[in-house]
């Protein structure tokens, strides 16, 4: 039998499996290696049959995304949620978001997906703006339980949440690009050092 033919006649994957190859791909060889037809060849898929299943490109890298989103969501969800000082779960967040060092996966994913934003349709942009909301919406109640328990000093918990996932982004980009000079653990104790001076309450 023909390595076609087998395909033709072996069942797809379970398209979490796909999209978990596709992570695995960009984390193992880099994005510029992900081409449909090397991940045909990982999970037993023609590329014509990837390109049924998902369109373009594009749209296998936002389902990849919102996937892995869909696991760190998860996880970000039990740190914030697990009670105890909204100071030690702020951090926790901080670490979550921030990239573990240069080509992070994940990371590299978000700013191919970003990049491509440009040209994407309403549908698209949309889909994208659910991930970035989500970050949005957990931090802002994290910071609005801080301030009612007394760990945080008062601000306006929707504005200093747009300004620290500003700062956040920024020095993120600087990690996954492998920006000389930015390492990860400075980056933590920049914002962590941020975070004293502009939540501690004043005596």
């Amino acid at each position: 039998m023909t390595d076609s033919a087998a395909r033709r006649r072996t069942p797809a994957p379970p398209r979490e499996d796909v999209l978990a190859a596709t992570m695995a791909m960009i984390a193992e060889r880099g994005l510029e290696k992900l081409t449909l037809a090397a991940l045909g060849r990982q999970v037993g898929m023609s590329s014509g049959h990837l390109a049924y299943h998902f369109g373009t490109k594009d749209e296998l890298l936002l389902r990849t995304l919102e996937w892995s989103e869909g696991r760190l969501g998860a996880e970000r969800g039990r740190l914030l949620t697990g009670g105890g000082d909204p100071r030690a779960r702020l951090d926790a967040y901080v670490d979550l978001y921030v990239p573990d060092g240069h080509r992070d996966p994940h990371w590299s994913l978000w700013l191919e997906v970003w990049n491509r934003s440009q040209n994407a349709d309403e549908d698209a942009r949309v889909r994208q703006s659910a991930i970035e909301g989500a970050w949005h919406r957990d931090l802002v109640a994290l910071l609005a339980e801080g301030i009612s328990r007394g760990a945080f000093r008062p601000v306006d918990p929707d504005r200093f949440a747009t300004r620290l996932r500003a700062l956040l982004d920024g020095f993120s980009l600087q990690i996954v690009i492998g920006l000389r000079g930015t390492v990860r653990e400075q980056v933590v104790d920049h914002v962590r050092e941020f975070l004293d001076e502009s939540l501690a309450r004043t005596v």
